[in-house]
């Protein structure tokens, strides 16, 4: 039974016991509501404070029975409240234990420190693309939205370092700093990177001074959302037609286009052969944007005889199931 019901039914309880006192002392006794009403409150209440009349042994009877179903009631009640904290203790300790052993489990998945509006939105859009994420928050108040989002999170500071591990940073891909502050996003860098020099560190700035303090502590890529918004409504301004197509490009809807990178895997059929050869183009119906070599060189708009080398990134646009099948394809 939920709660609700619960407490449903221990009001209907109540309001009976107090309904059937009341009709017992009017009925046995002949007296006013209000003197039945005062009688059956003071012998539920068991407060003492003296009969209003005499009372027969009839209405004596009357009076021991009403204690003990009363008595009985506030029992139920009693430990129904005991049960309720108890059982809300215990699932809270369950639940924190089960969110606990999946996240010991996890590898190559990122953390999301801060779940405010930014670190809400971008983990639920990571999480649509069916990527593993830890969020660290520090605001208990979140923690039923996050339970609602259904995310594994650790709540307390970024910036601990016993959490960080907790959060599995040694065995992360990568770790994007959305803290309230540039100060904590700072030090969050910094402690990353120092726990695990080879993570992809994606860090917020508030103002565009911290742009080049993150940078120096380690943050591979640093993002200014207000600069962002500005040249977004701007270029939505100048270039309304541009805008339109990279909307598209990058939605989620899988009916769209949409442009994706894909690492090659040195096993895969398509390692070593030049573009024209590997029939992206003609069979998945795909275009290759640029390619990223192992060593970060970026090679754009690559020609027909470039060669897709082992570990190399290919960017590439066209359909959502087209770029599914070039990721098979690559990825073994």
């Amino acid at each position: 039974m939920d709660r609700s019901k619960q407490i449903i039914l221990s009001l209907i309880l109540f309001s009976t016991l107090i309904a059937g006192g009341c009709l017992g002392y009017m009925l046995i006794e002949q007296w006013s509501f209000m003197d039945a009403l005062y009688m059956t409150i003071i012998t539920l209440a068991t407060v003492g404070f003296g009969e209003v009349h005499d009372v027969s042994m009839p209405g004596r009877i009357f009076t021991l029975g009403l204690i003990l179903v009363g008595g009985g009631f506030f029992l139920y009640l009693m430990s129904d409240i005991i049960k309720f904290l108890v059982e809300g203790r215990i699932r809270h300790v369950m639940g924190r234990h089960k969110l606990d052993v999946q996240i010991k489990k996890l590898s190559n998945h990122y953390i999301v420190c801060g779940y405010g509006r930014i670190g809400r939105i971008l983990t639920q859009h990571l999480i649509q693309k069916y990527i593993d994420v830890v969020v660290i928050e520090r605001d208990e108040e979140n923690g039923a939205k996050m339970n609602s989002d259904g995310i594994l999170y650790l709540l307390g500071e970024a910036t601990d370092e016993e959490l960080l591990v907790k959060s599995g940073i040694t065995r992360a891909k990568g770790i994007i700093a959305v803290t309230g502050t540039d100060a904590e996003n700072v030090f969050l860098v910094l402690l990353a990177k120092q726990l695990n020099p080879d993570i992809f560190v994606v860090a917020r700035a508030g103002r565009n001074s911290a742009k080049r303090t993150l940078s120096a502590a380690g943050a591979d890529k640093v993002i200014s959302p207000y600069d962002i918004g500005a040249r977004r409504m701007a270029h939505a301004i100048l270039r309304p037609t541009v805008i339109k197509f990279l909307e598209m490009a990058f939605s989620d809807d899988a009916t769209d286009i949409q442009i994706e990178e894909i690492q090659i895997h040195p096993s895969s059929r398509l390692c070593g052969l030049p573009l024209k050869e590997t029939g992206i183009r003609k069979q998945m119906d795909l275009i290759i944007i640029a390619i990223q070599t192992k060593d970060g060189q970026m090679v754009f708009n690559p020609g027909a005889d470039t060669a897709l080398g082992a570990r190399d990134k290919v960017v590439a646009m066209g359909r959502a199931r087209d770029l599914k099948r070039l990721e098979t394809v690559l990825s073994r």
